[in-house]
């Protein structure tokens, strides 16, 4: 969702309804249901502790870039899907958690804003 305030916009990463998706969610739901493949299954095919993927799908630990990279060689499709799942579940709880200090931000407007400009006919005065 993505809204427009004096032509800038300001966009909610959360889900439709609001909510931030767990990558563990995804991890579970998309992944791990289908192929019938337990937690421990998935560590040991990956080489972690069990409870690091148990704390990734109750939503307790954030996926890494190690554990990006392993479950990319062990699930695809690559390391970047599982960093950005991560990712856009964190920008999801961040906005909704300043969402009220974000809109009463004004966006810079270079028009009115002139950083460290002077007037040449000013310098010799």
């Amino acid at each position: 969702m993505t809204q427009q305030r004096d032509g800038a916009k300001h966009s909610n990463p959360a889900s439709p309804e609001g909510k931030p998706v767990l990558p563990g969610q995804i991890l579970f739901e998309e992944f791990m249901e289908p192929l019938e493949l337990s937690q421990n299954g998935l560590a040991r095919a990956i080489g972690v502790p069990p409870r690091r993927i148990n704390e990734i799908v109750h939503g307790k630990r954030a996926i890494t870039a190690d554990t990006a990279l392993r479950l990319a060689a062990y699930l695809g499709p690559d390391p970047q899907f599982w960093l950005n799942l991560q990712t856009h579940y964190d920008l999801s709880v961040a906005y909704l958690n300043t969402r009220e200090v974000l809109e009463a931000i004004e966006p810079y407007d270079s028009d009115l804003h002139v950083v460290g400009w002077l007037n040449p006919m000013q310098e010799g005065e």
